[in-house]
């Protein structure tokens, strides 16, 4: 899994590429610390380019979503394919991010 993170329009943007699933969630949730660590900045993650989430992926996204909350910012996902929006439907987590 490859993430990169960058600034654009004012937001922290995220890109993943590849397959979040439990053997990378640990590098992945390093690699993501400064979207935990943003106080300031809307948060974009896209995921255009990502294959596969586990439920550890998910666990990563919602940590990220509740840090963001409580600064006031809002956390939009982009680019979701069907598999991975259907995760996201089944598990709930649908009605709780914003996407694009």
């Amino acid at each position: 899994m490859e993430t990169k993170i960058s600034e654009l329009d004012g937001k922290l943007v995220a890109t993943l590429n590849g397959q979040l699933d439990t053997a990378a969630a640990v590098q992945v949730e390093k690699e993501l610390k400064p979207l935990y660590d943003n106080e300031d900045k809307d948060i974009v993650i896209d995921c255009e380019n990502m294959e596969y989430i586990a439920s550890s992926g998910l666990r990563i996204m919602l940590g990220i979503l509740k840090k963001a909350k409580q600064h006031g910012h809002t956390v939009t996902l982009t680019g979701l394919n069907d598999d991975i929006k259907n995760v996201f439907k089944m598990t709930g987590f649908i009605n709780l991010f914003n996407f694009e």
